[in-house]
């Protein structure tokens, strides 16, 4: 996965379409993305679900935190009117639908759990549950800020690749990295400088920079040496390449 500079929809084309709904994620598809990052998080009833925010007040019309609805509720709820008039009716997906369409693709996943806040305690199952019996974990990358999580993982499942998150710059990563038991950093483009990415590229561990948007800085990321980049405008990112 990280031996050429790959471009992922951060939550689809999340700068054209409602974000982490099928038609964003099409739309990436379209684009020519690599990949698609999408946002995971359970229902009442354990049902693993496509949305950013514990509540989902911002991206539909409901009000309420994701953990309290139930699944058939949950799925009611528009999730493309706020986004624009014209995507009326998107929902808030399953999990499994969304790997239900990816199988008909050759895009890779970066699944994030979003078990910072919530830990949510049987997400990593049934997230690994699904990719196995889609037979998608030798092309799906899990990645948290919540590091005990993605630990867990590592130790759980070779099959998976496992990253890190992370928004500010850590004393040696990399020996953090080894001790999680995780292969890969995710982490903020604007603080990502020489040292960083000299003694990760020494050391083989992909980079992979979030959110980039501007043409220069994707330029700028791949001449570094970053593995891949996530992107709200993954059609920009294509022609930019």
């Amino acid at each position: 996965m990280a031996s050429s500079f790959h471009i992922y929809g951060h939550r689809g084309s999340s700068g054209t379409h409602p974000e982490n709904t099928l038609p964003s994620f099409q739309a990436a598809h379209k684009a020519g993305a690599h990949g698609i990052e999408l946002d995971v998080q359970l229902t009442k009833d354990l049902i693993p679900v496509v949305i950013h925010d514990e509540r989902v007040d911002r991206t539909t019309n409901g009000i309420g935190f994701v953990k309290d609805f139930l699944y058939k509720d949950l799925a009611r709820l528009d999730a493309g009117q706020t986004f624009s008039s014209r995507f009326q009716g998107a929902s808030i997906p399953s999990l499994k639908s969304v790997l239900e369409w990816l199988t008909s693709t050759s895009l890779v996943l970066n699944i994030e759990l979003k078990n910072a806040i919530f830990p949510y305690e049987h997400l990593e199952s049934c997230v690994l549950d699904l990719l196995t019996h889609y037979e998608l974990c030798d092309r799906t990358i899990i990645s948290s800020f919540n590091h005990y999580s993605i630990q867990q993982l590592a130790q759980r499942s070779s099959k998976v690749e496992t990253a890190i998150l992370l928004m500010e710059k850590l004393v040696e990563p990399w020996d953090y990295l080894q001790h999680v038991g995780a292969s890969s950093i995710h982490i903020e483009w604007e603080v990502i400088d020489d040292h960083f990415m000299s003694n990760t590229q020494k050391r083989g561990i992909p980079v992979r920079a979030f959110t980039v948007n501007e043409p220069h800085q994707i330029n700028a990321l791949k001449t570094a040496g970053c593995s891949a980049i996530f992107t709200d405008f993954p059609a920009i990112a294509v022609r930019t390449k």
